[in-house]
């Protein structure tokens, strides 16, 4: 399946790693023809992290025009939907391949569209010996989740994918977890999970 260049941007204040679970509660009109537009094509739509503006805005125009995206973001494709009431559309959405924006534009309905560029995947590194034990901890914390859990398949060997899921877990700050996602090395990646931890 050919990967899309020009997606629509879900702007919220927190980050998506690949491989990782998003749960998502939708109601603004933008969202919600999002929504249906990728489930009908069964598109991805990318998700950023607010740099400056806000999360819901009440109608489209210079309020909508003033959110700003951090310039990477992930792909997050729809894994689950619900509708409990009328107006209100719960979905659980997986993350896919980082992305680069090239240009973004707003859409009448105050929806923010993006020309973008793929990011490579860092490539899959062993879990240097130093940082062996984040392993069995991680292990442990994804078993006791009740929900939220990142979709399988695990990678408990990937330097990368270990780093991501302790970057959802830990209460790290949105900026700091940016910078993570930012990041092309899995190995540095999770040498910054493992100085944030020995800090704490």
């Amino acid at each position: 399946m050919s990967m899309p260049t020009d997606i629509p941007l879900f702007l919220l204040n927190t980050v998506l790693n690949s491989g990782g679970s998003l749960s998502l509660r939708v109601f603004e009109a933008r969202y919600m023809d999002m929504v249906k537009d990728c489930l009908r094509a069964q598109t991805p739509f990318g998700v950023c992290l607010i740099e400056q503006g806000n999360e819901v805005i009440t109608s489209p125009g210079p309020a909508a025009a003033a959110s700003v995206p951090h310039l990477v973001g992930t792909l997050a494709s729809i894994a689950d939907w619900d509708m409990p009431q009328m107006g209100i559309l719960n979905i659980v959405a997986h993350g896919g391949a980082r992305f680069r924006i090239l240009e973004h534009r707003l859409a009448m309905n105050g929806l923010m569209r993006a020309t973008i560029e793929h990011l490579p995947d860092p490539p899959v590194t062993p879990i240097p010996g130093d940082y062996a034990r984040l392993v069995p901890m991680l292990r442990a914390l994804i078993e006791g989740l009740e929900e939220a859990k990142p979709p399988q398949p695990y990678h408990f060997y990937d330097a990368a994918w270990v780093a991501d899921r302790w970057a959802e877990l830990l209460p790290l700050p949105l900026q700091k977890r940016q910078q993570l996602l930012e990041l092309n090395d899995g190995i540095a990646r999770l040498e910054a999970i493992y100085r944030f931890l020995e800090q704490a």
